[in-house]
């Protein structure tokens, strides 16, 4: 059980946390109410002096996981870990398959009714699956600011050579002066171009060239899906035309023609675009002081004055203590705190009507379920067994899919009969 429950005073601004057994005494005496489980928080039902400390909120940013801290100069008050949402870019290209489909078949003329393109009215504009990342860091903040008095934000963003990256893993020379003015595809007119160039003119299959006597119709072929792997140089191979049908065919099945390159960049491609977003719309968001501090500060903090390991907690600990926090310079003891919650965004909603398969008799079956079933709604924690898990999928008949945060199986087709509710589904499981 966590050794902290944290206090929101009757006006609604958040107050020290106090132990387990002092908030007991205010609920048996009928002096607080709960006002949330998950992290457990009460509502104070009499005037306080709203007394606090400095608290100073560490957050490690990052592409798939956050690192969340909130301590005091000695106690480590809140530590989370937020899972960030990657399935945007999967939603996204699967809803333009279907528009693609719906296009093609046989319907009645639809005249265009707006220019929904954003980024063509909007300079601001990001793609949504950074746009989403962003929000998500702005909302974890927020909602520690809401149970905890937090004093100042320090938000640490990576910075990534991508070039230097790239240059390392090809075994090429570090990148110096101009060079960074002289990308991969310097002096290509597009991807294809460069990448027929790069491999040759070459099928990397057979070993056909296609500047042979006997002509010979190149493809570029993607090693990932553009769906997962996009449309980078080191995601594209050169295929002849033959090879590439009997590739999708299942005829070859070589598995360089499955593995990309290089190993994907997108996670250091997107840090380096949200930095400086991330900072300007969180000073706009929060009326606290934000400060950035740099990684190497960070790393030498948790190492040599904290002696953590390394975690994503851990690290946002020693941003929180470190030069631009509360200033620690000789090695410290901060109580770390002994539960570390999960918090996973998830979405409710798939705005899809039907199935894409069509059942026996050209049926079309829906493809959103009720929201409640048997008064049970998607990601609603349950005890099932003594155990703390979610509700991840249902069926009308009362078989419920349970897993936990992280989407491990529990169980499947469990009867509703042997769940107990615990808490209502929001669009933040934690755990």
């Amino acid at each position: 059980m966590p050794n902290k429950v944290y206090v929101i005073s009757r006006l609604g601004h958040p107050l020290m946390p106090c132990s387990p057994a002092k908030a007991r005494h205010l609920l048996d005496d009928k002096k607080a109410k709960v006002v949330k489980r998950t992290p457990f928080t009460i509502k104070l039902l009499y005037g306080s002096t709203e007394y606090t400390q400095p608290v100073i909120l560490g957050v490690d940013a990052g592409s798939k996981t956050i690192g969340v801290s909130a301590s005091t100069a000695k106690e480590e008050l809140f530590a989370a870990e937020v899972m960030l949402r990657n399935d945007v870019v999967e939603n996204l290209s699967t809803r333009r398959e279907f528009r693609r489909a719906r296009r093609n078949r046989t319907t009645r003329y639809r005249k265009p009714r707006f220019d929904n393109r954003v980024h063509s009215k909007n300079k601001g504009w990001l793609a949504p699956s950074v746009e989403v990342k962003i929000q998500e860091h702005i909302t974890s903040i927020k909602r520690v600011c809401a149970i905890l008095p937090i004093s100042k934000v320090v938000v640490e963003t990576a910075e990534f050579d991508l070039q230097l990256l790239k240059a390392v893993q090809d075994g090429r020379p570090v990148p110096e002066g101009e060079d960074y003015q002289k990308g991969e595809m310097y002096g290509f007119y597009n991807v294809r171009q460069y990448v027929l160039w790069r491999d040759n003119y070459t099928c990397i299959c057979c070993g056909v060239k296609g500047t042979d006597k006997k002509p010979v119709k190149l493809h570029v072929h993607h090693f990932e899906s553009r769906k997962h792997g996009g449309n980078a140089p080191d995601n594209y191979g050169t295929l002849c035309e033959d090879c590439h049908k009997k590739f999708h065919l299942g005829i070859i099945t070589v598995e360089k023609l499955r593995t990309r390159k290089r190993r994907s960049t997108r996670d250091a491609a997107f840090m380096g675009i949200m930095r400086t977003t991330l900072i300007q719309r969180l000073r706009a968001a929060v009326s606290i002081p934000v400060a950035e501090p740099k990684g190497y500060i960070t790393k030498a903090t948790r190492e040599e004055l904290l002696k953590l390991p390394k975690t994503h907690t851990n690290d946002a600990l020693a941003i929180a203590q470190g030069r631009h926090g509360f200033g620690i310079k000789e090695q410290t003891c901060v109580v770390p705190a002994n539960h570390i919650y999960t918090v996973r965004p998830v979405r409710h909603h798939n705005r899809q009507l039907h199935k894409a398969t069509i059942l026996k008799g050209g049926i079309r079956k829906r493809n959103q379920a009720p929201k409640y079933v048997f008064d049970f709604r998607l990601y609603d924690k349950v005890l099932y067994q003594g155990k703390e898990c979610f509700v991840w999928a249902r069926r009308t008949s009362g078989g419920f899919l349970l897993r936990t945060i992280d989407g491990a199986k529990v169980k499947d087709g469990v009867g509703y009969r042997h769940l107990a509710l615990l808490e209502r589904s929001t669009n933040y499981l934690i755990a």
